[in-house]
């Protein structure tokens, strides 16, 4: 599964993202940029749930936090379990998105006390899982913004084109490509069918990365070696 993981991540940050700025009046869960950019619309008079997107970021904090102790305590206790045990982290806490979500509805009120929750909740499980490649020191691709590969991308592609496809260094820069290319798709994928899926299922589409997410624990915690 290693090989998928960032792929699979990135949909996942693409999906719930995107789920999120339908249902929540624009708010970003996956990342905290965007929010600080809607803010200042909002300051400006032309947007909507300003309290929503200043919780964003606390909540985005919290997500750290709370992986960080978590992953700790396991660390020292069930070091074999602390990798899998932060998917069903972020799954407990989609699926609390989700729940909160659906006792919302109808999303009318972006001050409403059960919308703030629920994007506090959908913002906290995403923190988690921008704070996991930290944790576990990962030399993963990022998976919840693409900034960053978006340029590394272009970078690659004029390398390979300037120094050639031969020789040791271009096929580290072609595998590097490949696997940037596959999360950057990932995430487009995860964007649109989040979209897609929102708007005929509402916030039962939550239901699909949570189910990604246990199965992600479940096939990291089966190729843990048996102590």
């Amino acid at each position: 599964m290693k090989r998928y993981e960032d792929t699979l991540l990135a949909l996942i940050a693409g999906y719930v993202d995107t789920v999120g700025f339908v249902a929540l009046f624009g708010l970003f869960t996956a990342h905290v940029t965007g929010n600080f950019v809607l803010i200042g619309a909002e300051v400006a008079g032309v947007g909507q749930g300003v309290l929503l997107k200043l919780l964003a970021f606390p909540s985005f904090i919290v997500g750290i936090v709370l992986s960080s102790v978590f992953f700790k305590f396991l660390e020292r206790r069930h070091p074999a379990d602390a990798s899998s045990a932060l998917y069903l982290l972020q799954a407990a806490l989609l699926v609390s998105f989700l729940v909160t979500g659906a006792l919302a509805l109808p999303v009318t009120d972006a001050s409403a006390p059960m919308v703030l929750l629920c994007g506090v909740l959908g913002t906290t499980a995403m923190g988690v899982q921008n704070a996991r490649g930290k944790l576990l020191q990962s030399p993963g691709l990022p998976n919840t913004v693409m900034t960053g590969n978006v340029t590394q991308i272009v970078l690659d592609v004029v390398e390979l084109l300037h120094r050639g496809t031969q020789g040791d260094h271009a096929r580290q820069v072609s595998s590097r490509l490949k696997s940037t290319l596959a999360a950057m798709l990932g995430f487009a994928l995860g964007a649109i069918g989040g979209a897609l899926a929102y708007t005929r299922f509402s916030f039962p589409a939550i239901v699909l990365p949570v189910a990604v997410l246990l199965w992600m624990a479940w096939q990291q915690r089966s190729t843990q070696p048996l102590n």
